[in-house]
Protein backbone atom coordinates (compact mmCIF):
# COMPACT_ATOMS: atom_id res chain seq x y z
CA UNK A 1 0.00 0.00 0.00
CA UNK A 2 1.25 3.56 -1.20
CA UNK A 3 0.22 6.86 -0.05
CA UNK A 4 -0.85 6.89 -3.60
CA UNK A 5 -3.75 4.60 -2.53
CA UNK A 6 -5.28 7.49 -0.07
CA UNK A 7 -7.21 10.11 -1.62
CA UNK A 8 -6.75 14.12 -0.78
CA UNK A 9 -10.74 14.09 0.60
CA UNK A 10 -9.51 10.41 2.58
CA UNK A 11 -7.12 12.14 5.10
CA UNK A 12 -10.04 13.57 7.10
CA UNK A 13 -11.67 10.35 8.11
CA UNK A 14 -11.13 8.58 10.95
CA UNK A 15 -11.05 5.26 8.74
CA UNK A 16 -8.00 6.65 6.66
CA UNK A 17 -5.85 6.69 10.46
CA UNK A 18 -7.23 3.02 11.12
CA UNK A 19 -6.67 1.84 7.55
CA UNK A 20 -2.51 3.10 8.49
CA UNK A 21 -2.27 1.79 11.71
CA UNK A 22 -3.26 -1.55 10.26
CA UNK A 23 -1.53 -1.52 7.51
CA UNK A 24 2.01 -0.14 9.54
CA UNK A 25 1.01 -2.99 11.94
CA UNK A 26 0.74 -6.15 9.16
CA UNK A 27 3.25 -8.17 7.72
CA UNK A 28 5.69 -6.64 5.62
CA UNK A 29 4.56 -3.43 7.54
CA UNK A 30 6.84 -1.10 9.89
CA UNK A 31 9.06 -3.27 11.88
CA UNK A 32 8.85 -1.46 14.71
CA UNK A 33 5.19 -0.44 14.74
CA UNK A 34 4.64 -4.62 14.59
CA UNK A 35 6.84 -5.40 17.66
CA UNK A 36 4.87 -3.19 19.93
CA UNK A 37 2.56 -3.77 23.01
CA UNK A 38 -0.01 -2.23 25.10
CA UNK A 39 2.92 -2.29 27.74
CA UNK A 40 5.94 -0.93 25.48
CA UNK A 41 3.71 1.87 24.04
CA UNK A 42 2.62 3.18 27.96
CA UNK A 43 5.49 6.07 27.57
CA UNK A 44 4.62 7.13 24.47
CA UNK A 45 0.70 7.85 25.30
CA UNK A 46 2.05 9.47 28.46
CA UNK A 47 4.24 11.94 26.59
CA UNK A 48 1.73 11.79 23.80
CA UNK A 49 -0.79 13.43 26.76
CA UNK A 50 1.45 15.99 28.20
CA UNK A 51 2.43 17.54 24.58
CA UNK A 52 -1.38 17.84 24.32
CA UNK A 53 -1.28 20.13 27.53
CA UNK A 54 1.92 22.26 26.07
CA UNK A 55 -0.15 22.82 23.18
CA UNK A 56 -3.34 23.96 24.58
CA UNK A 57 -1.03 25.61 27.47
CA UNK A 58 1.11 27.20 24.06
CA UNK A 59 -2.57 28.66 22.85
CA UNK A 60 -1.32 27.28 19.34
CA UNK A 61 -4.24 25.81 17.64
CA UNK A 62 -2.54 24.17 14.92
CA UNK A 63 -0.45 23.07 17.15
CA UNK A 64 -3.02 21.21 19.12
CA UNK A 65 -4.11 19.87 16.03
CA UNK A 66 -1.47 18.14 15.60
CA UNK A 67 -0.75 16.78 19.14
CA UNK A 68 -4.70 15.73 19.31
CA UNK A 69 -3.52 13.33 16.26
CA UNK A 70 -0.61 12.05 17.50
CA UNK A 71 -3.02 11.12 20.69
CA UNK A 72 -5.51 9.57 18.15
CA UNK A 73 -2.74 7.32 17.03
CA UNK A 74 -1.89 5.69 20.10
CA UNK A 75 -5.70 4.79 20.75
CA UNK A 76 -5.36 3.37 17.38
CA UNK A 77 -2.07 1.60 18.29
CA UNK A 78 -3.45 0.03 21.11
CA UNK A 79 -7.04 -0.72 20.01
CA UNK A 80 -5.04 -2.21 16.89
CA UNK A 81 -2.86 -4.23 19.10
CA UNK A 82 -5.99 -5.91 20.87
CA UNK A 83 -7.67 -6.56 18.01
CA UNK A 84 -5.25 -8.61 16.54
CA UNK A 85 -5.26 -10.72 20.04
CA UNK A 86 -8.59 -11.23 19.20
CA UNK A 87 -9.34 -9.10 22.51
CA UNK A 88 -11.77 -5.94 21.10
CA UNK A 89 -11.08 -3.98 18.42
CA UNK A 90 -11.87 0.07 17.70
CA UNK A 91 -15.29 -0.86 17.28
CA UNK A 92 -15.89 -1.86 20.45
CA UNK A 93 -13.78 1.29 21.99
CA UNK A 94 -16.31 2.87 20.32
CA UNK A 95 -19.06 1.66 21.25
CA UNK A 96 -18.66 1.50 25.03
CA UNK A 97 -17.53 5.18 25.07
CA UNK A 98 -21.05 5.79 23.02
CA UNK A 99 -22.97 3.94 24.98
CA UNK A 100 -21.30 5.95 28.23
CA UNK A 101 -21.70 9.33 27.29
CA UNK A 102 -25.66 8.50 26.50
CA UNK A 103 -26.09 6.70 29.84
CA UNK A 104 -24.55 9.28 32.11
CA UNK A 105 -25.97 12.19 30.71
CA UNK A 106 -29.90 11.50 30.68
CA UNK A 107 -30.54 15.25 30.80
CA UNK A 108 -29.73 15.72 27.22
CA UNK A 109 -30.14 12.17 25.87
CA UNK A 110 -33.26 11.44 28.19
CA UNK A 111 -36.81 11.09 26.70
CA UNK A 112 -39.39 13.27 28.34
CA UNK A 113 -37.73 14.56 31.30
CA UNK A 114 -39.34 17.49 33.31
CA UNK A 115 -38.11 20.67 33.48
CA UNK A 116 -37.44 20.56 37.23
CA UNK A 117 -35.55 17.90 36.95
CA UNK A 118 -32.85 18.94 34.83
CA UNK A 119 -29.86 20.13 36.36
CA UNK A 120 -29.35 23.48 37.28
CA UNK A 121 -25.60 24.28 36.63
CA UNK A 122 -22.41 22.22 35.51
CA UNK A 123 -21.69 21.08 39.37
CA UNK A 124 -25.02 19.78 39.71
CA UNK A 125 -24.06 17.56 36.38
CA UNK A 126 -21.02 16.21 38.02
CA UNK A 127 -23.04 15.12 41.44
CA UNK A 128 -25.34 12.99 38.92
CA UNK A 129 -22.60 11.86 36.68
CA UNK A 130 -21.49 10.12 40.06
CA UNK A 131 -24.29 8.82 41.04
CA UNK A 132 -24.87 6.95 37.62
CA UNK A 133 -21.82 5.96 38.17
CA UNK A 134 -22.30 4.71 41.46
CA UNK A 135 -25.45 2.87 40.45
CA UNK A 136 -23.31 1.71 37.62
CA UNK A 137 -20.85 -0.64 39.52
CA UNK A 138 -23.92 -1.42 42.15
CA UNK A 139 -25.14 -3.06 39.40
CA UNK A 140 -22.15 -5.12 38.54
CA UNK A 141 -22.04 -5.82 42.36
CA UNK A 142 -19.32 -3.48 43.04
CA UNK A 143 -18.87 -1.28 45.81
CA UNK A 144 -16.22 1.35 45.49
CA UNK A 145 -15.16 4.03 47.81
CA UNK A 146 -14.67 7.67 46.06
CA UNK A 147 -10.89 7.38 46.63
CA UNK A 148 -10.44 4.21 45.14
CA UNK A 149 -9.81 3.12 41.54
CA UNK A 150 -7.39 6.70 41.00
CA UNK A 151 -4.74 5.80 38.80
CA UNK A 152 -1.12 5.21 40.66
CA UNK A 153 0.50 6.36 37.84
CA UNK A 154 -1.18 10.15 38.07
CA UNK A 155 1.34 12.68 38.98
CA UNK A 156 0.87 13.52 42.63
CA UNK A 157 -0.95 16.47 42.45
CA UNK A 158 -3.22 15.29 39.69
CA UNK A 159 -4.00 12.79 41.93
CA UNK A 160 -4.73 14.89 45.26
CA UNK A 161 -6.94 17.30 43.33
CA UNK A 162 -8.70 14.34 41.45
CA UNK A 163 -9.45 12.56 44.78
CA UNK A 164 -10.70 16.06 46.17
CA UNK A 165 -12.75 16.68 43.58
CA UNK A 166 -14.46 13.12 44.20
CA UNK A 167 -15.03 13.70 47.65
CA UNK A 168 -16.59 16.76 47.69
CA UNK A 169 -18.91 14.96 45.02
CA UNK A 170 -19.69 13.22 48.70
CA UNK A 171 -20.28 16.16 50.56
CA UNK A 172 -16.98 16.45 52.25
CA UNK A 173 -15.72 19.58 52.20
CA UNK A 174 -14.93 22.93 53.39
CA UNK A 175 -17.79 25.73 54.15
CA UNK A 176 -15.54 28.23 52.75
CA UNK A 177 -12.66 29.24 51.23
CA UNK A 178 -11.30 31.27 54.40
CA UNK A 179 -12.03 27.85 56.29
CA UNK A 180 -8.87 26.42 54.02
CA UNK A 181 -7.03 28.81 53.82
CA UNK A 182 -6.77 28.99 57.97
CA UNK A 183 -5.90 24.87 57.74
CA UNK A 184 -3.24 25.64 55.15
CA UNK A 185 -1.81 28.47 58.15
CA UNK A 186 -2.22 25.81 60.66
CA UNK A 187 -0.45 23.01 58.24
CA UNK A 188 2.41 25.61 57.67
CA UNK A 189 2.79 26.36 61.17
CA UNK A 190 2.86 22.63 61.39
CA UNK A 191 5.60 21.88 59.03
CA UNK A 192 8.06 25.15 60.91
CA UNK A 193 7.89 22.91 64.30
CA UNK A 194 8.49 19.75 62.26
CA UNK A 195 12.09 18.45 63.57
CA UNK A 196 12.77 14.97 62.42
CA UNK A 197 13.07 14.31 58.65
CA UNK A 198 10.35 12.06 58.53
CA UNK A 199 8.16 14.72 60.34
CA UNK A 200 9.38 17.31 57.70
CA UNK A 201 7.86 14.85 54.79
CA UNK A 202 4.75 14.03 56.46
CA UNK A 203 4.18 17.96 57.07
CA UNK A 204 5.03 19.17 53.67
CA UNK A 205 2.73 16.72 52.30
CA UNK A 206 0.14 18.07 54.21
CA UNK A 207 1.14 21.54 52.85
CA UNK A 208 1.18 20.41 49.21
CA UNK A 209 -2.26 18.49 50.10
CA UNK A 210 -4.17 21.86 51.54
CA UNK A 211 -2.35 23.94 48.36
CA UNK A 212 -4.37 21.37 45.78
CA UNK A 213 -7.54 22.38 48.38
CA UNK A 214 -6.74 25.54 48.21
CA UNK A 215 -6.67 25.71 44.36
CA UNK A 216 -9.60 23.63 43.82
CA UNK A 217 -11.63 26.20 45.63
CA UNK A 218 -9.74 28.80 43.40
CA UNK A 219 -11.31 26.82 40.17
CA UNK A 220 -7.56 26.48 39.06
CA UNK A 221 -6.48 22.97 38.37
CA UNK A 222 -3.00 22.56 40.46
CA UNK A 223 -1.13 20.70 37.62
CA UNK A 224 -2.08 23.60 35.04
CA UNK A 225 -0.65 26.17 37.78
CA UNK A 226 2.60 24.37 38.90
CA UNK A 227 3.36 23.37 34.85
CA UNK A 228 3.13 26.98 34.11
CA UNK A 229 5.19 28.41 36.68
CA UNK A 230 7.97 25.71 36.09
CA UNK A 231 7.83 27.37 32.10
CA UNK A 232 7.73 31.08 33.84
CA UNK A 233 10.68 29.70 35.73
CA UNK A 234 12.46 28.04 32.89
CA UNK A 235 12.02 31.31 30.79
CA UNK A 236 13.53 33.70 33.25
CA UNK A 237 16.27 31.58 34.39
CA UNK A 238 17.62 31.10 30.76
CA UNK A 239 17.19 34.86 30.17
CA UNK A 240 19.18 35.89 33.38
CA UNK A 241 22.00 33.83 31.49
CA UNK A 242 21.63 35.29 28.00
CA UNK A 243 21.91 38.86 29.83
CA UNK A 244 25.05 38.03 31.75
CA UNK A 245 26.70 36.15 28.49
CA UNK A 246 25.46 39.38 26.63
CA UNK A 247 27.89 41.35 29.35
CA UNK A 248 30.59 39.31 29.46
CA UNK A 249 29.55 37.65 32.82
CA UNK A 250 29.95 34.31 34.14
CA UNK A 251 26.46 33.85 35.42
CA UNK A 252 27.40 31.04 37.88
CA UNK A 253 30.06 33.36 39.34
CA UNK A 254 27.87 36.04 40.14
CA UNK A 255 26.66 37.01 43.60
CA UNK A 256 23.87 36.27 44.75
CA UNK A 257 22.40 39.98 44.99
CA UNK A 258 23.64 40.14 41.27
CA UNK A 259 21.52 37.31 40.33
CA UNK A 260 18.22 38.47 41.68
CA UNK A 261 18.88 42.04 39.92
CA UNK A 262 18.83 39.69 36.48
CA UNK A 263 15.74 38.22 38.14
CA UNK A 264 14.08 41.23 38.33
CA UNK A 265 14.99 42.45 34.98
CA UNK A 266 14.15 39.16 33.26
CA UNK A 267 10.40 39.10 34.71
CA UNK A 268 10.19 43.14 33.60
CA UNK A 269 11.20 41.91 29.84
CA UNK A 270 8.62 38.95 30.55
CA UNK A 271 5.92 41.53 31.12
CA UNK A 272 6.79 43.51 28.06
CA UNK A 273 5.60 40.67 26.04
CA UNK A 274 8.99 39.13 25.60
CA UNK A 275 8.41 35.90 28.02
CA UNK A 276 4.90 34.81 26.48
CA UNK A 277 3.67 31.21 26.57
CA UNK A 278 4.99 30.79 23.11
CA UNK A 279 8.14 32.14 23.68
CA UNK A 280 8.45 29.88 26.58
CA UNK A 281 10.65 26.39 25.58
Amino acid sequence: MSSQEFQEGELDQFQTLVAIVERLRAPGGCPWDREQTHASLKRNLLEECYEVLEAIDAEDPQLLAEELGDLLVQIGFHADIAREAGRFDLGDVLTKINQKLIRRHPHVFGNAIAADALPADAREVERNWEKIKEAERLERGVKKSPVDGIPKELPALTAAQLMQDRVVRAGFDWDDIGQVLNKLTEEVDELRRAESHEEKVHELGDVLFMIVNLSRWLDIHAEDALRVANQRFRWRYMKMEELAGGRGQDFAQLPMSEKDSLWREAKILESQGMGSSQDNP
